[in-house]
């Protein structure tokens, strides 16, 4: 159990590193989502890969952290990334105020409850028509990166960082539920090995869309949060997942502080403090910010 927790925390530090990284490489690379040339750029940036890298490592911490923990649990914890590109960000030099760090705690007290309330234990498995059918979301997944790729409506970077979370779902039930068979070559036979890599393949990419329009902490909540409470319905509906006896509303109350924590944390973090800003300021000095990440991130 102790191995699970360390595995799950490891999966947030590596995302939540990844995600200013990749962040860091696409402000370095200039690409905002307005030249065709925008994946050659990113392409040609060593540090959006080794954020990229990083987030795979903590992929991999986290697929293992969810054959022994409930996705409620390690996709909250998973949540909490939010919180490391937060802080690692002001420690570069982006402001987080005194709301910032509240949320920061605030979400912190939430994944304490959790943990103390989740009941380890192996999910059941899917039926074969459901692993199917996970493996086709990567279809809706690309088509809102199609359309927010070519969209510039102001609900086109949430939009992307939406349709990231849903393809990261795929990825963690399609992990929760894989019973890997012996032989290697086997492997590449069930629909669950395909869905992990075509749901995170496609959703890494519009994710990367997403950060071409937003800031880094705004869109990892956004997806976070999308990524947290869809697998969580589905891990404790139809795939067994439990909470220990007596501890269902401090679990209930600690997955709404974790969520709201990460939510209010990435509000807190993208508004700078100070007189109040028109939205093209705020997108300038959000602009900035970025900048200032890749240089000293150099």
């Amino acid at each position: 159990m102790i191995i699970g927790y360390l595995l799950a925390a490891m999966a947030a530090l590596g995302s939540g590193v990844g995600s200013v990284l990749e962040s860091a490489g696409i402000r370095r690379a200039g690409a905002f989502g307005g030249d065709s040339d925008d994946f050659g750029k990113i392409g040609r940036q060593p540090l959006y890969f080794t954020g990229v890298t990083i987030d795979i490592l903590g992929f991999v911490a986290g697929a293992a952290a969810l054959h022994r923990l409930p996705l409620f649990l390690v996709q909250s914890v998973l949540a909490f990334s939010v919180g490391v590109t937060a802080t690692i960000s002001a420690i570069m030099g982006t402001r987080l105020g005194r709301m910032g760090w509240t949320s920061l705690g605030v979400a912190a007290t939430g994944l304490v409850a959790l943990g103390l309330s989740a009941q380890p234990g192996p999910a059941h498995s899917l039926p074969p028509g459901w692993r199917w059918i996970i493996l086709g979301m990567v279809i809706p997944v690309c088509l809102i990166g199609f359309y927010g790729s070519r969209s510039g409506s102001r609900w086109c970077a949430a939009a992307l960082a939406f349709g990231a979370g849903l393809g990261f779902t795929a990825v963690a039930v399609s992990a929760r539920t894989l019973h890997l068979p012996h032989e290697f070559l086997q492997w590449f036979r069930d629909p669950s090995v395909w869905a992990i890599i075509l749901n995170g393949v496609a959703a890494t990419a519009v994710f990367a869309l997403a950060l071409q329009k937003g800031t880094a902490t705004t869109m990892s909540a956004v997806m976070f949060t999308t990524n947290t409470v869809l697998p969580s319905v589905i891990g404790l509906t139809l795939l067994g997942d439990s909470i220990r006896d007596g501890w269902a509303v401090p679990a209930a109350f600690g997955f709404v502080l974790a969520i709201s924590g990460a939510v209010a944390l990435a509000h807190f973090s993208a508004i700078p403090a100070g007189p109040l800003m028109t939205p093209g300021a705020r997108h300038t000095q959000a602009h900035d910010a970025g900048s200032r990440m890749a240089v000293e991130s150099s």
